[in-house]
């Protein structure tokens, strides 16, 4: 995760800090790459807090940041997961523009949930940025987490969305409420089910999916890799 441990945004699934926000550390893109050919990765989700603080969302921390692991391991697949940018187009494409090997930007929940579980953000400005991404010619990846009230129609309706927006790798797991100050689990969805949300997302068109309880969006079930090396090579 980069740009800090501080969040500009208070999103109420949420764990991360939310104290007085920090400057961006200019020598954190150059931290990064090292860690990852330290530790030897064939393959590095990279992440961050939101920082609508900044002028530019911290785009161009982002695109340093992937600039500097493609140098250092220009073999090792790069999953990016970022904010919104507030769906500015210029600060996403800072980072579209660096090519990395999958872009991800999560929904996180559905439409009717957004007010109560994401109220700094909005559904359609997240549709907006997977649209971007796929229409860049960018492998594209979106997220729900489940059991926060959100109805099986619900979940059908956003995955169409993220679909029809390009994407196509989709996950979906629990959400696990982090303290007694987040919201509640609403209900835990039953692995069967969770088998069944897999399936639709395959009916509906997804190249690749994983839903299960422990699923997260910077999980890699087995196959996505495989997934992601054989349409670069072909793009």
């Amino acid at each position: 995760m980069i740009l800090g441990d501080r969040c500009s945004r208070n999103c109420q699934f949420c764990n991360v800090d939310h104290r007085e926000l920090l400057p961006p550390d200019p020598e954190e893109p150059e931290r990064v790459a090292e860690a990852i050919k330290a530790v030897g990765l064939k393959e590095a989700v990279i992440t961050s807090v939101t920082r609508d603080d900044l002028a530019d969302g911290g785009a161009a921390i982002w695109a340093e940041t992937i600039r500097a692991v493609q140098k250092l391991t220009p073999d090792v697949l790069i999953e990016v997961l970022t904010p919104d940018f507030q769906g500015n187009t210029a600060q996403l494409d800072l980072v579209l523009n660096t090519h990395p090997s999958v872009y991800s930007h999560n929904l996180e929940t559905v439409p009717r949930i957004y007010p109560t579980a994401r109220p700094q953000a909005n559904y359609q400005r997240s549709l907006a940025v997977l649209k971007h991404s796929a229409d860049s010619g960018l492998i594209t990846k979106t997220s729900l987490m489940l059991g926060l009230g959100e109805s099986m129609d619900e979940i059908k309706i956003s995955m169409q969305d993220a679909f029809e927006a390009g994407c196509q790798i989709f996950y979906a797991g629990q959400y696990l409420q982090p303290s007694k100050a987040h919201l509640p689990v609403e209900r835990y969805v039953t692995p069967d089910e969770f088998a069944s949300i897999e399936k639709t997302a395959y009916d509906i068109g997804f190249e690749f999916a994983a839903c299960a309880p422990l699923i997260r969006s910077s999980y890699h079930k087995e196959g996505q890799s495989e997934l992601v090396r054989n349409k670069l090579r072909t793009n």
